[in-house]
């Protein structure tokens, strides 16, 4: 696994949009706080020509433009590190597009994204065995003030920390508009991740992992090489950590028995799952935590169910491609990755 060089003092900051651009409020004025933010600690920062677009569909411009600015910045040490602008929905699109081959053999950049942006921060470590971050995006930096987590995840870029505990509480309902965009993280509800089966769990492996909604769209493409990871680095197990956005109980339950049988899951040594965005919601009378036990619960490994990572913030940011170590038992987790 090929791991890049943390973000030094006065270092460069590439922003790429190869999702949603910040072409409205309240992503305009926060992305423009998140650059003051990173600024003011003394970073020069890039801007690729898609950061400010709202041309595509589903995205910042056509996938031909963004799988542009993607070779650009990783082929062309535009940046030390790399962030992503936002999530959005057809960054699948990008992928005919972009020079894995290429990417493979420059020299490598930390990226950090989520949502939309699995097909980056998944297909990096799967294809050019290059580990990505999967956390939050460039206009999270500008709220006011900044949540712990967000300094957490610049924390990898700069290789200041790689020990991470949950937080205290979560945010089911953002107070961020139009008229409030550096709104900080609203935390209402208490943390309340579970072990399936209870006891405590401990596990180790390679992470990898991300948005199940872009996962299983996916999976049997020519982009697919999730079992030869899988098998690549059977000798160490695979942590996948999975969350999931616009997918119903039924959904995700029939994503992963896809991912299941398309060989995705030989080899794992253990699940830590997000809280999905639809929280709450039953599919049949089918939670998401029965879904997920009832597609995974035959292979023995421990699953974490509801724990920080996904769509409803604060998230532990997670190190694709890297080895780890998790300690959970319910209502506490610890994770530590180790970049070897």
């Amino acid at each position: 696994m090929r791991y890049p060089e943390f973000l030094a003092p006065g270092g460069r900051i590439g922003f790429i949009a190869p999702s949603f651009g910040c072409s409205t409020e309240p992503y305009i004025s926060s992305f423009n706080a998140a650059l003051k933010y990173f600024r003011s600690r003394g970073y020069r920062t890039v801007l690729g020509p898609n950061c400010y677009e709202g041309k595509g569909i589903g995205k910042s411009n056509t996938a031909e433009a963004c799988g542009a600015e993607i070779n650009d910045f990783f082929t062309n040490d535009r940046a030390d590190v790399i962030i992503s602008c936002g999530g959005g929905e057809t960054m699948c699109e990008d992928l005919p597009f972009v020079d894995f081959e290429a990417i493979a053999a420059a020299k490598p950049h930390w990226y950090l994204g989520y949502s939309d942006n699995t097909y980056l921060t998944f297909t990096l470590p799967t294809l050019c065995d290059t580990a990505a971050v999967y956390g939050p995006c460039a206009p999270t930096f500008g709220m006011k003030p900044l949540h712990p987590a967000l300094k957490h995840a610049f924390a990898v870029l700069t290789g200041k920390k790689s020990f991470f505990t949950n937080y205290d509480g979560w945010e089911a309902e953002s107070l961020k508009d139009e008229e409030n965009p550096f709104a900080p993280y609203n935390i209402t509800e208490p943390y309340g991740m579970t072990v399936a089966g209870g006891g405590r769990a401990r596990f180790s492996g390679r992470l990898i992992g991300g948005c199940l909604d872009c996962l299983a769209n996916l999976c049997g493409t020519r982009f697919d090489r999730a079992a030869d990871f899988a098998e690549r680095y059977k000798d160490d197990g695979i942590i996948w950590f999975l969350e999931a956005c616009d997918l119903s109980a039924m959904d995700l339950r029939r994503a992963l028995w896809e991912l299941r049988e398309a060989g995705w899951f030989r080899h794992a040594s253990g699940f830590i799952f997000g809280r999905p965005y639809r929280i709450g919601e039953d599919f049949m009378g089918m939670s998401f935590d029965e879904a997920a036990v009832s597609m995974l619960g035959e292979l023995g490994v421990p699953i974490l169910l509801n724990a920080d990572l996904g769509h409803l913030p604060p998230a532990m940011p997670m190190v694709a491609g890297a080895l780890a170590k998790v300690d959970a038992r319910d209502g506490k987790m610890q994770l530590q990755t180790l970049f070897i």
